[in-house]
């Protein structure tokens, strides 16, 4: 794979203009037209739609710029280089562990391709509870079309991995419908490694398609350059200031003095990501007679259940997570008890060793199984109850974010439904023994005894071992100012040339991978402000 093209390198050597770390200092100032705050998946489609536009676009990204050719499938570097505090970040309480890009492409250049358009009741949830009657399946359909074809998002054609499939047949013995899931890819090499950076750029990720597009027609990119905050002044945003980090985070030194830029540009737009896009906000003592900056962020709680089967599973092998189950969803009213969605997680030894409970050789014992384990997720559809507020996101003493999210009693009693309904279909396709990710669960090697026992377990936070990888929320979309931190058109309500454009805009979770709804809402939105912006339109594909 050291023989493939590398399209970074390339658009480098071709005079690229991006700054900060080892590609030279950053000007300490810059005027531009649209300064955009992140390199995610909404901050990569804005930046193309604004490039395309004939706006001089410059992005900062907090975390460095890595490629292909740094991608070598190991954990030990993937983590610390590419995830937000080393894929260790963890709400307040400590009680869950939130996976998060930290790189430029952010999280798509981290994730595991999986794509679904907003579901239908959520968007009729939005419409009818956050007066956004346009935001519907018709309205919105053309906007996800254009996405799919500029990222190559289809059907995944290849039959699934044996990980998937035990999920598939698992369900099927249940008659639980499972179906395929759609991956942004092209070219894939079925190498199982796409949580750690695509080595060989079949990843349709921001890194390799809109962020280099934007660079191509002369936007900008300042990598390991934190934004601190905005400046604010009669209900406009005047500049923004930025430092430069160090890899580790800390704040980097010329001498004594501090590697800072200061951007003035005619409009900003925030897309760091539904912890981050609230916390320069609160930094910058933005406006917030509501009480909503910050509040309602969803995490999409997940809790997972471990199997071990007589065959090999070999779960890091072939294209995670192609097969999925909304039985558990589509089965609940969506403001009922808690629904959740069914994947099968690709496993890899530290995130696997770092995850599962026990320690000494209880640990030792599960991790000789490793080839043999197959894991299954629960994504909880947060956001939707009364009981189900979500999170809020606050400033450490030291400026830096954190979220605190309540792991309320209607939470877990969904995260105990979902260790049953996983543990039964993964005693229905066969497994030896299951293992519910519970500090006091042993394995069970029977499916009565381990429904006992789950249905007799405290579960509490810290106890039950809960994860996330999806963030929305923060700055929420809504057709009233009390209501939302954004209107309908993505500008913030009390800064009229401040846009935010990523999953914090969010009013509930998704109930499904975010990424593809991050693409189509932000596509929507970033053709209205281009429009607004040169009175021209500009479609992505």
């Amino acid at each position: 794979m050291s023989q493939l093209q590398d399209p970074i390198r390339d658009g480098l050597q071709r005079g690229w203009k991006v700054f900060g770390g080892a590609l030279g200092p950053a000007p300490e100032k810059i005027v531009c037209d649209v300064a955009i705050v992140g390199s995610g998946a909404g901050a990569g489609i804005t930046a193309e739609l604004l490039a395309r536009a004939g706006l001089h676009v410059v992005m900062i990204e907090e975390g460095p710029l890595k490629s292909s050719s740094d991608f070598n499938q190991k954990e030990s570097e993937a983590y610390p280089q590419l995830y937000q505090e080393s894929a260790a970040r963890k709400t307040e309480d400590k009680a869950i562990n939130i996976l998060q890009g930290r790189c430029v492409g952010g999280s798509t250049t981290v994730n595991w391709t999986s794509s679904f358009r907003t579901p239908a009741l959520t968007l009729k949830f939005w419409q009818d509870h956050f007066d956004l009657p346009d935001y519907h399946v018709d309205a919105l359909a053309p906007f996800f079309a254009q996405a799919e074809k500029r990222l190559n998002i289809l059907p995944w054609l290849t039959p699934p991995n044996e990980n998937n499939d035990l999920l598939r047949r698992g369900a099927a013995k249940l008659n639980i419908q499972a179906a395929a899931i759609s991956r942004n890819v092209k070219g894939c090499w079925n190498l199982g490694s796409c949580g750690l950076g695509c080595p060989t750029n079949a990843k349709q990720s921001m890194l390799v398609t809109t962020i280099p597009a934007a660079l191509d027609l002369g936007a900008q990119l300042l990598t390991e350059m934190r934004v601190e905050k905005f400046e604010l002044a009669n209900g406009k945003v005047t500049a923004l200031h930025c430092q430069g980090v160090k890899k580790n985070g800390a704040l980097a030194h010329v001498g004594r003095a501090q590697v800072a830029t200061k951007i003035i540009a005619k409009h900003y737009v925030l897309a760091a990501g539904a912890i981050n896009s609230p916390a320069v906000l609160l930094r910058s003592g933005a406006p917030d007679p509501h009480g909503v900056l910050g509040a309602r962020t969803f995490l999409h709680p997940v809790v997972m259940s471990s199997a071990v089967f007589s065959q090999k599973v070999e779960a890091w092998n072939g294209a995670p997570q192609t097969i999925y189950t909304d039985h558990f969803l589509d089965t609940q009213a969506i403001d009922g008890p808690m629904g959740y969605k069914l994947e099968a997680p690709p496993l890899h030894p530290v995130i696997f060793a770092s995850t599962v409970p026990g320690m000494g050789q209880s640990q030792r014992d599960l991790l000789k199984t490793f080839p043999h384990n197959h894991t299954l997720l629960a994504l909880l559809r947060d956001g939707f109850h009364e009981q189900s507020r979500g999170g809020q996101v606050k400033l450490r003493g030291d400026g830096s974010a954190v979220l605190a999210y309540p792991l309320t009693d209607f939470v877990m009693d969904g995260a105990r439904r979902a260790l049953l309904s996983m543990m039964e279909i993964q005693f229905a396709a066969g497994a030896r023994q299951v293992l519910p990710l519970h500090e006091m669960a042993t394995p069970y090697t029977i499916w009565s005894q381990a429904r006992d026992a789950v249905n007799a377990m405290p579960m509490k936070p810290l106890l039950t071992k809960v994860v996330s990888a999806h963030v929305m929320g923060g700055c929420g979309l809504a057709g009233q100012e009390k209501s939302g931190v954004v209107r309908p058109d993505g500008v913030h309500w009390q800064l009229e040339n401040l846009s935010i454009h990523d999953g914090s805009v969010f009013p509930t979770s998704i109930g499904a991978n975010p990424q593809l709804s991050i693409y189509g809402v932000v596509n929507r939105l970033a053709q209205g402000l281009a429009k607004k912006l040169t009175g021209r339109e500009f479609l992505l594909a």
